[in-house]
């Protein structure tokens, strides 16, 4: 089992900077993807970023070039710096850890607001 605890959303004006970040405890030893994920009122969760345990990161177009994810496996954490936010990047979003055997654990979200 794996646990994550997102900290650091909040409500931000556009063209503002917020950083999220995940701590995840338990069997950390068995996870191999980590990410955040975000889904907005009526929209289905997308996948923002992701880092492998390797270092291998993937973006979605949307925030390539204003989204950073980093991860720090000596203190099990992943954050996410996020710049030049949008209105459009208002959402809830979640930590998310996927392990070795391809099982998916999620955080319980955290709030972004971006207000124009």
């Amino acid at each position: 089992q794996v646990q994550l605890v997102e900290s650091g959303g909040a409500l931000v004006q556009a063209g503002g900077s917020l950083r999220l970040s995940c701590l995840a405890s338990g069997s950390i030893f068995s996870i191999n993807v980590m990410g955040w994920y975000r889904q907005a009122p009526g929209k289905q969760r997308e996948l923002v970023a992701a880092v492998t345990n390797g270092g291998a990161t993937n973006y979605a177009d949307s925030v390539k070039g204003r989204f950073a994810i980093s991860r720090d496996n000596a203190k099990n954490t992943v954050s996410l710096q996020m710049n030049s936010l949008k209105p459009e990047d208002t959402a809830v979003y979640y930590c998310n850890a996927r392990t070795f055997a391809y099982v998916n654990y999620w955080g319980p979200g955290t709030q972004v607001t971006v207000s124009s």
